[in-house]
């Protein structure tokens, strides 16, 4: 396991922990003033909400290079199915307009979060095969503008609205299905936490297919499933045992910190916050 208590490069910023995701969140820093405060703190890279990149990509993705920073990714593609995703064609252009966001940032990922039960079935079944079918869509486009796909499994609380994809085990088998070569998973720790099988699935996905680890922490009295995540150390996950069995399949790429908190850190000021992150990185995850 990498030793991070002297060396934080391998951290990076999720910008959603400040409330950068959500309209009327957070302090409203611009994508440079981020850049820059992370840059003087030692983060290594940056992840990026499309909602704040508008149709700058290429130049944010250029000002976070020049200040020695690397672009992780864009989060996220519009959801894939649920009752907001109806439309097959409509679903697979806003995908691959997510595609080109993230292609011209220079961003390494692009997250899915495929969405919920889709209108007209029960269970998750159906709504998976949709997803498989919408995905393999997408990742030859993807594949040619150089942008690498990642399934993000959610909490199981979710699966009705937001992520019928509530699993590692259900990703693996995704990607086994549609077989793309730029497909792979991304891991949450408020996602996975609790379960038991993580080691084994992560053996399953390998070295290859896993293209994002992200920190935070599940509160053992936790308000809102969506907007009170915990910061690192604040609650139940066993975090250095999560990071071990992620970097025993292989994975060496950025820890990213992703805290949607709307009543806590979204209220802090983000140089406080960006500096406790350090912190709890370099000392407990």
């Amino acid at each position: 396991m990498r030793d991070f208590s002297s060396d934080h490069s391998a951290l990076a910023l999720n910008t959603a922990s400040l409330g950068h995701n959500l309209e009327g969140h957070g302090a409203g820093w611009e994508p440079e003033r981020l850049i820059d405060a992370c840059a003087a703190r030692g983060f290594g890279s940056m992840v990026f909400w499309r909602r704040e990149i508008g149709s700058r990509a290429i130049e944010i993705g250029e000002r976070a290079r020049a200040a020695g920073l690397s672009v992780a990714g864009l989060c996220r593609t519009p959801f894939l199915v649920g009752t907001d995703a109806v439309d097959r064609q409509t679903v697979i252009d806003g995908a691959k307009a997510s595609v080109d966001m993230a292609a011209g940032l220079g961003a390494a990922v692009l997250t899915i979060v495929v969405g919920g039960v889709h209108p007209g079935t029960k269970g998750i079944s159906e709504s998976l095969k949709i997803v498989a079918d919408r995905i393999g869509a997408i990742s030859p486009y993807a594949l040619e503008r150089n942008v690498k796909l990642a399934l993000e499994p959610l909490n199981p609380v979710y699966a009705g609205n937001r992520s019928c994809l509530a699993t590692l085990r259900d990703a693996v088998d995704l990607c086994d299905v549609v077989a793309a070569s730029n497909l792979g998973v991304a891991i949450d720790v408020y996602h996975v936490w609790w379960d038991r099988d993580l080691d084994s699935q992560l053996q399953r996905a390998g070295k290859d297919r896993i293209f994002g680890y992200h920190l935070c922490d599940w509160l053992a009295d936790t308000r809102d499933v969506l907007l009170d995540r915990g910061m690192m150390g604040d609650g139940v996950a066993d975090l250095k045992a999560i990071r071990a069995s992620v970097e025993g399949a292989g994975y060496t790429g950025p820890c990213e910190v992703e805290v949607f908190s709307a009543n806590n850190w979204w209220k802090r000021d983000p140089g406080e916050v960006l500096d406790v992150m350090v912190e709890r990185f370099r000392a407990l995850c």
